[in-house]
């Protein structure tokens, strides 16, 4: 699998991305591939998922596809360069994995004892030291020699699984560390691998049931509920490769959290909370997409085809365009709901869905917008999880998940969520009470409105601004409501813009979302960046209040009127001068985008 015309001893490229490249192009001039851009396009969904940067300076990029000729490993070797690794350090030894979809138990196999080898530091050392590709392949070749020690056996027995999406290096790299630091350590150790070819060594209910601990080092779906009353730990597969001792110890020592089944079979073991806030907070946005997509496309499509009117906006009267209207407003309704109730049953699993449901509605109702229905699905999903957690009498655990924990849980957000309410409604009042302070048509007064705008899209602070812009249409000054329609469209078009400028930066889901985006800002809909904004609140909310600002500033700056209280190019009709109106999206959109891609690049 690995020729001399797959090596190449000093590579070139200065970043992740032309490394990639690079070595895609050493195994297509190598004939190991049908499409290299499609294989490309495969190891890089695989990067986004989690870096393949290990640590002492080894990297194993992989994808499995159709678009791989034969099985085939590409060497190559760097000085180093930044490839997002465990360690934090460069990168400088390389392993690009090609294999094809009908990739044998035999390949894998192989692809298993190279990774094996990568774990030996003195391996490492003669690589980064060989002169030619056929010392590169003798080097790997090598059969290294154990030696027989005398280990004092330990008390326990600990199983294990591994599992990484595609199911190729990290698995059996999991896999072979935790074998073997047992090994060492004189503990017997099992372990079962979730790799691409299916389930290999797989745990008996007997391995189970004696078993001191359980170590579940997974980055997908895998069955769990066999593991029903035992000590669980779960972590990244990567941390298994990287501490496999530590692991081991912790599971000696009856450490992990007592697994608990669910009827679904499909439910993980507990997440720490360190590492389990973002993996929460997506969960809740994937859910969400569609809603947003499906309803932001439907209520697009009937304003577009029914056009805005001056004075009172998106003028929908026909009744086909009117039922379009509302089904794509009862999507967008349950919009909030959803990101909060599957955030809270991310933290607590299914019980903390109803109380993340209700807590997500609740924040429609009291106007608290997507980043209250954030609040409100954390807060659900903890107290849920604190519930779950109470020592009850036996008779009660049965009725504990369906009904104490769901009916306890939502009564405690239902408080918090009402509780808020009030503060919300009181800062409402106060911000329209300073806008109105404000000298109408002002430069300052526009930088304002494009900010709140932009910074809840449909919160509370959002609403603030856009119905005091309504409100002074009817008092005859349509300069305010010029800026405000600028800043309306400006998150969803560069949000847009960005996952087409540079895709990489985002997930597939984001990508096809960020083309609805773009669309629901043509038709002034704010919400369509709401998926981005919840998922990095940090770097898209100031980006796109950078270039909502802006925009609003040129709007006030070139005299922009609108006449409706809406925004978006499709108010064209009834905007005094169009010009100015059209250079303020386009500036404003251009520098979020640009924006958000640089902060992007920026990850902690």
């Amino acid at each position: 699998m690995l020729e001399k015309q797959y090596i190449k001893l000093k590579l070139t490229g200065k970043t992740k991305d032309e490394v990639l490249k690079e070595l895609v192009e050493v195994l297509n001039d190598g004939g190991a591939l049908e499409n290299k851009e499609e294989f490309l396009k495969v190891v890089k969904e695989r990067e986004a998922t989690s870096s393949t940067g290990l640590e002492e300076g080894i990297a194993i990029p992989h994808g499995k596809t159709k678009a791989v000729r034969k099985p085939a490993v590409a060497f190559g070797r760097s000085e180093g360069i930044d490839f997002d690794s465990l360690d934090g350090e460069p990168s400088k030894l390389f392993f690009m994995i090609a294999a094809p979809e009908d990739a044998t138990d035999s390949h894998i196999e192989t692809l298993s004892k190279l990774t094996n080898k990568l774990l030996d530091d003195e391996v490492r050392e003669k690589l980064e030291n060989a002169k030619t590709e056929d010392e590169i392949i003798t080097i790997l070749n090598e059969e290294k020699k154990v030696e027989a020690t005398n280990i004092e056996k330990r008390e326990g027995f600990i199983v294990a699984v591994t599992a990484c999406p595609v199911g190729i290096a990290h698995t059996y790299m999991a896999a072979d560390s935790l074998a073997n630091k047992g090994k060492e350590l004189g503990v017997e150790v099992k372990v079962e691998t979730n790799g691409s070819v299916g389930v290999k060594n797989e745990l008996t209910p007997e391995d189970i049931k004696r078993a001191t601990g359980v170590i579940v080092a997974a980055d997908k779906t895998i069955d769990m509920d066999r593991f029903a009353g035992k000590k669980v730990i779960q972590v990244p597969v990567k941390q298994a490769i990287r501490a496999p001792k530590e692991l081991i110890e912790k599971a000696l020592n009856g450490e992990g959290e007592v697994y608990v089944a669910t009827s679904s079979g499909q439910k993980e073991a507990p997440k720490k909370e360190k590492t389990g806030v973002y993996k929460h907070l997506m969960n809740g946005v994937s859910h969400m997409l569609p809603l947003v997509v499906c309803g932001g496309v439907l209520i697009a499509l009937s304003i577009a085809l029914s056009g805005i009117k001056a004075g009172s906006g998106a003028d929908v009267t026909n009744p086909f365009f009117k039922a379009m209207l509302d089904l794509g407003a009862t999507a967008f309704g349950l919009m909030i709901p959803i990101l909060s109730g599957y955030i809270a049953m991310s933290i607590a699993d299914r019980p903390g869905l109803a109380p993340g449901l209700v807590g997500g509605a609740l924040a429609n109702t009291v106007g608290a917008g997507f980043l209250g229905g954030m609040v409100a699905g954390f807060a659900a999903g903890y107290i849920a999880k604190w519930v779950k957690s109470w020592n009850v009498p036996e008779g009660l655990k049965p009725i504990m998940p369906i009904f104490v924990i769901p009916l306890v849980s939502t009564a405690l957000v239902g408080v918090v969520m009402y509780f808020i309410g009030a503060p919300i409604s009181g800062f409402m009042n106060m911000l329209t009470d300073v806008l109105k302070g404000m000298e109408a048509g002002s430069v300052f007064l526009a930088l304002i409105l494009g900010c709140m705008i932009s910074f809840d899209m449909g919160g509370p602070i959002n609403k603030v601004a856009f119905l005091f812009g309504s409100a002074m249409i009817t008092q005859g000054v349509p300069t305010v409501m010029g800026p405000i329609a600028v800043a309306i469209c400006i998150p969803p078009i560069s949000m847009g813009l960005a996952t087409m400028m540079a895709p990489k930066n985002y997930e597939v889901g984001e990508r096809e979302a960020g083309k609805a985006a773009f669309a629901m800002g043509l038709i002034g809909i704010t919400e369509g960046a709401i998926p981005f904004a919840a998922a990095d609140p940090f770097r898209v909310i100031p980006s796109i209040m950078v270039g909502s600002g802006v925009g609003a500033m040129i709007a006030a700056i070139g005299k922009v009127a609108d006449h409706a209280p809406h925004g978006g190019p499709i108010v064209l009709p009834v905007v005094d001068n169009k010009l100015m109106f059209i250079i303020a999206i386009v500036a404003g959109s251009l520098i979020s985008a640009i924006m958000v891609n640089v902060l992007k690049k920026f990850k902690k």
